[in-house]
């Protein structure tokens, strides 16, 4: 009898620990943390860049290597931001690795080249990335020391994730005009209007991507935009999944949509006040 109560309190010890280890701030940051051990995981398997690191120019030398290590970093920091000990380190690798990735193989490319519409969408792309990872290493900075928080977990650091996510916004809605055509193919059919709907939605993203920029309305931006991602994906891309019936492009883009779907949900959390209890940053 006591061996059986023995075991159960050992078999009890063990589930609050394991529950004790893992720390969810938000569901952004959850879902963020599946979608980058979801594209790790796909970066090992295929052997090829996840969609978060895509694209990358051929003249990259060790692309073999390079695959490897950013599959790595994509499941390593997933995982690790999931956990109370390792979030701020994961979240400090990833966003170091993003920004390099950023400044790197995106930035170069507005300057050289075209259409610079949809080279903006993939520099955009990142961005948005860069712009999640960074709100989550402020957020577990603060929390470690609120008063000391370090370099980029200040004001000004989030001032500039938050901007890099507006500017993000904006080649999105351009290449809905641009690209009418591609864009409005996706729609479904029982939705009416689609012409329509691609210039609103293009239109609702550079909207909301000056507000987020400028600072005005900037948290129902930031939300309605993160929204209409996720509306996107579901309507959109979501159906076209259960077929089974789609190409490798129309799989990365579903993968793509989820990733900046949950990027976009972590910023549009940052606007929210949060009150300073065991799980939770107070962050405005």
């Amino acid at each position: 009898m006591a061996q059986h109560l023995d075991g159960r309190a050992l078999s009890g010890d063990a589930s609050m620990s394991v529950r004790d280890s893992i720390r969810i701030v938000s569901p952004g940051h959850a879902a963020f943390a599946v979608v980058l051990i979801a594209l790790g995981i796909m970066g090992f398997v295929t052997r090829e860049f996840s969609q978060m690191w895509q694209p990358v120019p051929k003249w990259v030398p060790g692309r073999s290597a390079l695959v490897f290590l950013c599959a790595m970093i994509s499941l390593g920091t997933g995982i690790g931001l999931a956990l109370r000990r390792s979030a701020l380190v994961a979240s400090r690798v990833l966003l170091v690795a993003l920004l390099i990735w950023l400044v790197a193989l995106r930035l170069p490319n507005l300057f050289y080249e075209h259409p610079v519409v949809l080279v903006g969408w993939t520099f955009g792309s990142t961005a948005v990335m860069v712009a999640a990872a960074w709100v989550l290493y402020i957020w577990f900075a603060r929390e470690r020391d609120s008063a000391h928080p370090g370099i980029l977990a200040d004001a000004a650091g989030l001032r500039i994730a938050r901007t890099l996510y507006g500017l993000s916004m904006i080649p999105f809605g351009l290449a809905h005009f641009m690209f009418l055509d591609a864009t409005t193919v996706l729609i479904p059919d029982w939705l009416p209007g689609h012409v329509a709907l691609a210039y609103f939605t293009g239109a609702a993203f550079i909207a909301a991507g000056l507000a987020v920029c400028i600072g005005v309305l900037a948290y129902p931006a930031a939300a309605l935009s993160a929204l209409q991602m996720g509306l996107f994906t579901l309507i959109v891309w979501v159906p076209r999944m259960l077929t089974g019936n789609v190409t490798d492009f129309q799989r990365g883009e579903f993968v793509s949509s989820c990733a900046l779907t949950a990027g976009a949900w972590v910023v549009a959390e940052s606007y929210r006040e949060r009150r300073s209890s065991p799980g939770r940053i107070a962050i405005a």
